[in-house]
């Protein structure tokens, strides 16, 4: 490891909470350069829905480059680039009566919420742009403004002005409606909230600690957007791409979105993001708003392979059912632990276990170190995270959460053993 510690910058995060040195991976399956397996319940933070080197991406990735095919494309048309838009019109839109054009923009997700937050603001012309609690939309100055953990705040890193933050659903309780309190800022023109171009918000939050926005929530949300001129804007980042059951995180509630932020997974395991708009928005002038890396054709080949999973309902209900699996394991386990305080929530295969401040990131150290990768989420890192594969085995996912009841069990075994002092 010494050479990433002299090498890399301190910024480095991941290879400090899994220290090994990985070497290959298949499926939902790891192995350091030394050979040690290990089970990911992390799928590379959401970006390998489809597992680690599916052979039929793979394989579709080999031919591509062994026949010279284009790599690199800016915006120009390629044979690549058209074989995706065509499978994601016939597989994803056409199926669900989504009438939206495609941009695709720079590689990552913050590039795509960039470019939504720009092209809103340029189509309502108003600067201000309503996000929520603990949401987490991306890094870049615009994406970061919209961003509500602390922990990525700083004065000094740039302007966070035109944002303003509202309580997201179960923000201040079960009982509060957050709808109503958002529309009474909205209503009173002295409340000190402009009126915003756009709405921002995921259906579930994911970096924030796996909170599930209610379906009834997201509906009133669409209608205030609606009554107040406001562009509704779904960032389904990490959650979008069959990670809740369905293709899009949003259909369980039936709205609408003006636009959506698509990376992660859509990439079938490569970089890519994409915002998708409603036709009348798409605004732009020609090379606008552009980036260098936006046509990346091996993206689009390793995409075109992975929407085939969508040609049915097959992965969608392997989805609800691997996810019910995965609450029952887990609220098994927070039966057995309930000196931790365990709260498990979530939806289809995005699951938290919420615990006493530091015991999360504590049995996330202990898992690793029995073969087990999985990350923490939320403010203070409370909410164990479980971000598998959609592919997954079942037998994988029951040895994973073995290894977690394990761990907690160390961890229980190692307080109890401090506190009587043995």
């Amino acid at each position: 490891m010494r050479i990433f510690e002299e090498m890399e910058s301190e910024v480095r995060g991941y290879v400090r909470s899994f220290p090994t040195v990985f070497d290959v991976a298949k499926g939902s399956e790891l192995f350091d350069e030394n050979g040690t397996r290990y089970i990911d319940f992390f799928a590379g933070a959401g970006v390998l829905n489809y597992g680690h080197n599916h052979p039929m991406i793979t394989e579709a990735l080999i031919e591509h480059l062994q026949r010279d095919g284009i790599v690199h494309g800016l915006d120009k048309a390629t044979i690549a680039k058209r074989a995706f838009l065509q499978k994601f019109r016939d597989t994803i839109l056409a199926p669900r009566n989504l009438q939206y054009k495609v941009q695709f923009t720079g590689p990552t997700g913050t590039n795509a919420v960039e470019t939504a937050l720009k092209l809103a603001r340029m189509v309502k012309q108003r600067s201000n742009v309503i996000a929520f609690t603990n949401g987490y939309h991306g890094l870049t100055m615009g994406a970061l403004a919209a961003t509500g953990n602390y922990f990525y705040k700083d004065e000094s890193y740039g302007s966070r002005s035109n944002t303003a933050f509202m309580p997201f659903d179960g923000f201040l309780g079960e009982d509060v409606d957050t709808i109503d309190y958002l529309r009474k800022f909205l209503s009173d023109g002295s409340s000190g909230i402009d009126l915003p171009a756009a709405i921002i918000v995921e259906t579930v939050q994911g970096e924030g600690g796996i909170n599930v926005a209610r379906i009834d929530w997201l509906k009133k949300l669409e209608r205030l957007c609606r009554e107040f001129d406001i562009l509704l804007i779904i960032d389904d980042i990490q959650v979008g791409n069959g990670r809740t059951g369905t293709f899009f995180s949003f259909e369980r509630a039936g709205i609408h979105p003006d636009m959506v932020t698509l990376s992660k997974s859509i990439g079938g395991g490569l970089p890519m993001a994409l915002l998708l708009m409603r036709p009348e928005l798409d605004q732009w002038q020609p090379g606008e708003h552009t980036g260098t890396f936006r046509g990346n054709n091996l993206a689009f080949v390793a995409a075109t392979q992975a929407l085939s999973f969508w040609d049915n309902d097959d992965l969608a209900t392997a989805v609800k059912h691997k996810g019910e699996f995965i609450q029952k394991g887990l609220q098994k386990i927070a039966d057995e632990f309930p000196q931790f305080n365990p709260k498990v929530r979530g939806l289809g295969m995005i699951w938290g276990l919420e615990m006493t401040p530091g015991v999360a990131s504590e049995t996330s150290a202990e898992a690793f170190e029995r073969g087990l990768i999985i990350e923490t989420s939320g403010a203070d890192d409370q909410v164990l995270k479980f971000l598998p594969s959609l592919l997954i085995e079942e037998e994988l996912v029951s040895e994973g959460l073995d290894i977690i009841r394990a761990s907690l069990q160390a961890l229980a075994d190692k307080r109890e053993k401090m506190m009587t002092g043995g």
